[in-house]
Formats: C-alpha cells, structure tokens, sequence
C-alpha cells in the first residue's frame, strides 16, 4: 500500500515508502523539508510500513498532534491528521494506478529522472514572446490546461505585460531585484529563489535568495548550476538535480536541491549580467518545458530591466559625485574629474600646487558691531564673490576657515600655468572686494578690508578625514606657508613667497619685502608684495 502526507491549507506533499524510516524538519536536507518558522530543524520521525506510520516527536518545540492531540509516540492510520507545529497534513492511502489498455508512449528525453533541458539563448530581448514556443507541461500546469491555446498563449503574454509593467516601475537596483523574485515566486512553482549578478571580477555575488514565504535562504546556490547557464549562456533545467550528472556540486547534494532552473540574464552586446535561479525540494513539482520557455522570456525583459536599472543607477551617482564636485571646483574641471576614474584617488598622492589664502582683516572686531543675520548676510555676498574669483580662474575652492578662504591649483587636476591662475584670481578678488564696499558704502552697510598670501610647492592632496566624513584637501608645508603669508598680509595686500614669484610666466609689478621669519621656519622667508 502507498501512503502520502498531503498538506491542509499549504502546498506540501510527501509520498511515504514502506519499510523506510524518514524525518520531517526545516532543514532542508531533511526527508520531509517543510519550511516553517514552527518545525524544528528534526522535528520528528516516520517509520513507513503498509498499514501506516508509527510516529515519533524528536524533542520539537511546538510539538506533534494527531487528530489534534499532542503525542510523542504514535501509529498513524490512513484519514488521520498529523499537525506538526502549526503545518497540518493528512495521511491518504494512494489507490494503485489503474491497468492501462495499452502502454504508453516512451517518454521525452528530458521527462526521465535526472534528465537535463538545456535551452541556448542568444541575447537579451531578442523576441522574448517567442521564446514561449507550445511547452508541454509546468506554468501553473500550463495555464490549468482549460483553454484553448488560443487563450493560453493570451494569458501568457498578459502575464509579461505586467511583469514588464511592473519592473519598469522600480526606483533603483535593490527594489527592482526584489520585484524579480516577487514574480518568480508568483509565476513558477518554486521553494527558493536567487537572483546572482557578475561584479567587475566576474565572481557572482548573491542580491536576492529567499524561500516562498520571505525568509531569507542562507544556503549556498549551487555553483556548478549557475556556472553552466552563464558560460553556455543557456537556460538550464533539471528534473532531479541530486541525481544528475551533469551536476557535481557538493552543494546540490547537502541541500537535497530536487529540481532546479537557472537562466542567464543577457544583456545588451550578448553580456551575462548573472542568472535567475529557482529550486524546490519536494517531487510533487518538477519544472518543465513550459516553465523553462516562460522563464526564458520573464529572465529576458528581467535583464533589460536590471541592465537600465544600472545605468540609471550608475547616471545618479554620477550626477551626486559631480554635483559635490561642482561645490568646489568649476563645473568645467567638475565634469573632467567626474570623468576620470583615476583623477581623485583615496589614498591620495603628491602633488605641486598653489595654494592661496584670503582673510578679512578686523573681522572680530567688526562682528561685535554687527547682529548674527546682518554678518551672515554679509559674508555669504563676500564669499560668493571670491569663489566666483577663485573658479573664474579654474582654481579649487579647498575650505572655508571661519572668515578665511583656501584654494588650490594643481590638484586634482593640474596645468602648467597654475602659479599665473592663482595670481589673477588673488588680483581679480581685490578688484571684486573694492566694488562691493562701494556697493556697502552706499547701502550704509559695513565695508571689509583683506589681506591675501600665495606659495607653491609640493603637497600632500586627497581625501582627508574619518569613516563618516571625508573632504578632499592638500595638506603640507606649502600650505602652511601660504596662511602664514597671508597672516602677515596688511589689508589690501597680496604677499607672495620666492617660489611662487619664480614660477610665474607673466608676474605682475612686485617689490621685496624685509625677510619675515614664519613659524617653524629655521631661517627668514624672501617675500615679495604684489604692486596693485
């Protein structure tokens, strides 16, 4: 007598062999995987003969109950209810098969057990629709098998409609994965699903691999599976993937993977961007002809989807990265270093720049006289001009410090007349300073002074700073020389060190100025003031 475990209200079922003893759990190397957040990993044992099973409650946590009873050890008769944790079954007797009037047909190769449906798929989107052909068997019992093919194909193709109606409304990677494996599960008859994307390296990295009911599946996906679909870029199908030789993973074995199919996901140029993966573990479902043709199809428009959706992702990152560049650089030198993937590196590296800086002298002094929104609005019209300054001469806006404005040429990016940029721009934020105090002037609002010093030299640029937040600088003795220099700077006065003078193609009118001694400097500086 053939007996089977069939599920009340849930889709399991177990066929039970007499004289063989299984075990039903969540482990899915159990005989009996039923994946429920109630069964314990051995919940309990079944010792199979021809007139029932003798059940035994292996120490679970919610227990085992027949006919709502709590047991630890009983005989289980045909009709009977077994619940264990809160997943019911009944024990049916299985009629034997009726005598046929003739033999049937021999089956088709990929219907015999541990036989292989290898599918070539030649690119993403290429007839998606066709790919459906007339499958045999599988989609939900191809459609419930009620309809003419008219009809089937029909529904089959209002199906994608959704599906692609539906992807296309995903905001970013990560949900449009999501709504991959949604439809999976919601289309093909599946315990497991696994959505696995190629890095730059071509390893594959797990996004998406949870059971039918949400959880996640932390068991490994079977490698030699996924590995086979990608370089054969084929679809490929398996109806008893323990038994199949095709499939060597050790994997494959432990988690008692019953059947399963894998379909490369081909993008654009014939490029695999990684596979759709579905599994179950019970022999009441095995995939088929019509699943592997359906999924041909669904994996197609998947892939133009996950494809766009990284482009889409790619553009917005770009677009975040420039727009921070954009605070500090000119748009123009924004857009080449977004466009180089090597001209900001994170390490950072050694690099000769100009480094200016600007401070408004009697600043302290001039802020005790003023109340906080009169000074913020000042300031924000003084250092919108002298970025204006600083970027109309391609320069680099570094900082703001306090009252103070650094900038840099040279780094990221350099150019040879870097030192003559940093000294038009030192020249032209004068000029600038001197039109707004007559527009103050004549609003009766406070007038400001500055002082400006220039150096050039080697330094340290990168990106500087702590896990949480990282700015992009130059740090070094070059820099310090240059503040200094602007310390010592009178109002209206542009101080510039030896080095700097002697790296200027076109140098304005200067006059030396007595040697100045600089902290941490063991002998008097040679300056020169900038003649106005």
């Amino acid at each position: 007598m053939s007996l089977k475990l069939t599920g009340i209200d849930n889709e399991y079922a177990f066929e039970l062999r007499p004289g063989t003893t299984m075990v039903v759990g969540r482990a899915v190397n159990s005989d009996c995987a039923v994946v429920d957040a109630t069964i314990s990993r051995r919940h309990a044992e079944l010792t199979i003969s021809d007139t029932g099973i003798q059940l035994k409650d292996l120490g679970s946590s919610n227990g085992t109950f027949v006919n709502g009873v709590k047991v630890d050890v009983y005989f289980v008769a045909p009709g009977d209810s077994v619940t264990f944790g809160k997943v019911a079954f009944r024990l049916e007797q299985l009629a034997p098969p009726a005598a046929a009037p003739a033999p049937p047909p021999p089956a088709p190769a990929a219907a015999k057990p541990g036989a292989t449906i290898v599918r070539p798929i030649s690119a993403a989107g290429a007839d998606p629709i066709g790919a459906l052909g007339h499958p045999s068997g599988g989609i939900k019992a191809v459609m419930a098998g009620s309809m003419d093919p008219a009809e089937k194909d029909r529904q089959k193709l209002a199906i994608l409609l959704e599906v692609s109606k539906g992807l296309t409304r995903a905001v970013d990677v990560d949900s449009l994965l999501k709504k991959v494996a949604d439809f999976a599960f919601e289309i093909l008859e599946a315990d497991r699903c696994a959505i696995l994307l190629l890095d730059d390296n071509h390893n594959l990295l797990t996004k998406i691999a949870r059971d039918k009911r949400g959880d996640d599946a932390a068991q490994a996906i079977p490698q030699s599976i996924a590995r086979m679909a990608i370089d054969e870029k084929s679809a490929i199908v398996s109806e008893n993937a323990g038994e199949d030789a095709r499939f060597t993973g050790q994997s494959i074995m432990m988690q008692r993977v019953r059947s399963a199919m894998c379909i490369p996901l081909i993008g654009s140029e014939n490029k695999v961007l990684g596979v759709l993966y579905v599994d179950n573990f019970m022999s009441t479902h095995q995939f088929g002809e019509a699943d592997v043709d359906f999924a041909i199809a669904f994996a197609s428009i998947a892939a133009v989807a996950i494809e766009n959706g990284q482009f889409s992702d790619k553009i917005r990152q770009q677009a975040l990265v420039r727009s921070n560049f954009e605070r500090f650089f000119t748009p123009h030198l924004a857009a080449r270093i977004a466009n180089s993937a090597d001209a900001v590196k994170l390490g950072g590296d050694k690099r000769r720049v100009a480094v200016l800086f600007s401070d408004i002298r009697g600043f302290t002094a001039l802020s005790e006289t003023m109340n906080p929104d009169e000074m913020a609005k000042l300031l924000t019209e003084y250092f919108s001009e002298m970025v204006e300054c600083v970027f109309r001469h391609s320069g680099t806006l570094d900082k703001f410090i306090g009252d103070a404005v650094m900038a840099q040429w040279g780094a990221p990016l350099g150019e040879s007349d870097d030192a003559d940029r940093a000294m038009s721009a030192a020249m032209d934020m004068m000029e600038a300073l001197d039109k707004l105090n007559e527009h103050w002037t004549q609003q009766k609002r406070p007038t400001l002074e500055i002082g400006i010093g220039i150096n050039i030299g080697d330094a340290f640029a990168g990106n500087i700073g702590s896990e949480r937040r990282l700015e992009y600088t130059v740090i070094g003795d070059t820099v310090n020389t240059a503040s200094r220099l602007c310390g010592k700077a009178g109002k209206g006065e542009i101080l510039v060190s030896e080095a700097f003078k002697n790296s200027l193609v076109t140098p304005p009118r200067m006059t030396p100025v007595p040697p100045m001694e600089l902290k941490n400097k063991s002998q008097p500086v040679s300056v020169f003031k900038v003649v106005r």
